[in-house]
């Protein structure tokens, strides 16, 4: 069946970085949008960056110079490289993969950002 398996959330320091990775399977990884979106506490899910299938990205305006999204068609794998951190970055972000008539979720990983 479908997984997708967030890791490397956690807690960093205001301008410090991650790397959230999310881990495909039971699918095919190369014909699928890959995505990150977050969500934090009494807010609506939101898009960070979508990386499609040619190539082309899309990030948030608010995440845009900071974050990278990328993608290891071998390993079935999306990554999210985050610098400079910021406290309004804190939710729980979540892996898409998106095609038309699927879209699948991951369970989500929890980013804070805090002194």
């Amino acid at each position: 069946q479908v997984q997708l398996v967030e890791s490397g959330g956690g807690l960093a320091e205001p301008g410090g970085s991650l790397r959230l990775s999310c881990a495909a399977s039971g699918f095919t990884f190369s014909n699928y949008a890959m995505g990150w979106y977050r969500q934090a506490p009494g807010k609506q899910r939101e898009l960070v960056a979508q990386l499609n299938t040619g190539g082309s990205t899309t990030y948030a305006d608010a995440v845009k110079g900071r974050f990278t999204i990328s993608r290891d068609t071998v390993k079935k794998t999306v990554y999210l490289q985050m610098n400079s951190l910021k406290p309004e970055d804190t939710a729980v972000y979540y892996c898409n993969a998106k095609r038309q008539f699927a879209n699948y979720w991951g369970q989500g990983t929890q980013v804070t950002v805090s002194s």
